[in-house]
């Protein structure tokens, strides 16, 4: 568990409430320091990551006798004194040759460790290439290579990674300019060795080089610029469980409130979720076209002009059938046969009775026959 410190007086007070956690950080400071016994090739590397990390970094250059796995007290005080929650300790021996310990606190206290020991064969400085370097106060592009690194167990390939991010992301920035892309830290954890070693972790820095292509989008090419490191792993201390608890949490109003329905995607774009009743589709409102409104219009005038056809005498239209028709029309014959032979026999009252006769026959056969 952390050490809480309870303040005795006003000025001691306002000292702890300056290093109370904020809502947004500072940017992290790596604080370099070694040990009693350092070799030059080591000094060498830690001033090569310190031109990589200004101006967020502090070098102390005077020997100190520290052991970190044994004794961290002296860790902790340097870490509060300098506001430096990251610190990267160099040292040698027989037994721990070209060591570099990467160390993380939290609450002025160490969270936890990692020694990697630098293979001096394969490593270069960034003295020994040639060419133009980064410029002071950038960020740099980081790169994991290797199935070690996802593994979702903790082991020293995670602990590794988390540690390298923290030591090389930089300060939070809502924007990220392109031109200020200019070079690329990448880490490669190699194979297991016949003998049953582990597998190396080999760290390469590259300078991003654009160039003309004839084209909107530029040539991209890489440049190694160095410092070139290949570590071995070494002794490990993991955080605590309650204390890496403790040091994940976020504070109240940093991250935004969700809405219900409402999700945001990697792009970054806002999707939204509707979610509607069932709909009567009778009611609903078409598309209105001139074209579908004047071929409604003549739709509706050819109707008229049938229905005043049908009141004109077309019997058809009344619902008689065919066969009545027939049938009116053989009646009105028969009396018209019947008036020829009363007009014949010279009788004036059967020419008026055949015709009254007739009338209403034939009158029903005028309005309602074909």
């Amino acid at each position: 568990m952390l050490r809480q410190i309870k303040p005795k007086t006003a000025r001691s007070k306002r000292a702890l409430a300056k290093r109370e956690p904020l809502a947004h950080e500072n940017t992290k400071v790596v604080l370099l320091l070694q040990g009693q016994t350092c070799s030059s090739f080591v000094k060498d590397l830690l001033s090569d990551i310190n031109a990589l990390k200004r101006p967020f970094t502090v070098r102390f250059t005077k020997k100190n006798d520290i052991r970190p796995f044994e004794d961290a007290s002296s860790l902790e005080f340097f870490s509060q004194k300098n506001d430096a929650s990251l610190l990267l300790f160099g040292s040698h021996s027989k037994k721990r040759p070209h060591c570099m310990t990467w160390i993380r606190c939290f609450g002025g206290q160490v969270l936890d460790m990692l020694e990697l020991y630098v293979i001096k064969d394969t490593a270069r400085t960034l003295a020994q290439f040639k060419g133009d370097k980064c410029k002071v106060g950038l960020k740099p592009l980081l790169s994991f290579s290797g199935t070690q690194f996802e593994s979702p167990v903790s082991n020293p390939y995670t602990l590794a990674k988390s540690i390298f991010t923290d030591f090389f992301r930089g300060g939070e920035s809502a924007t990220v300019d392109v031109e200020g892309l200019q070079y690329m830290i990448s880490f490669a954890a190699g194979e297991e060795a016949q003998d049953g070693s582990a597998a190396k972790i080999h760290m390469r820095c590259w300078r991003i080089i654009t160039k003309r292509s004839g084209q909107k989008v530029p040539r991209v090419e890489v440049e190694e610029m160095g410092p070139r490191i290949d570590f071995s792993i070494g002794r490990t201390k993991e955080a605590e469980a309650s204390v890496w608890k403790e040091a994940m949490k976020k504070a109240k109003g940093v991250e935004p409130k969700s809405r219900k329905n409402i999700e945001t995607d990697i792009v970054g774009d806002k999707i939204g979720r509707i979610h509607l009743g069932k709909q009567d589709l009778s009611e609903l409102q078409t598309r209105k076209m001139k074209g579908l409104k004047r071929e409604r219009e003549r739709e509706i005038e050819e109707g008229a002009e049938e229905i005043s056809t049908c009141e004109r005498g077309r019997g058809r239209c009344y619902g008689r059938g065919r066969a009545e028709e027939t049938a009116d029309r053989l009646t009105a014959h028969e009396h018209v046969d019947t008036l020829n032979g009363s007009t014949a026999s010279g009788s004036q009252d059967g020419w008026q009775h055949g015709l009254w006769a007739l009338r209403p026959q034939a009158t029903a056969g005028m309005y309602l026959g074909a």
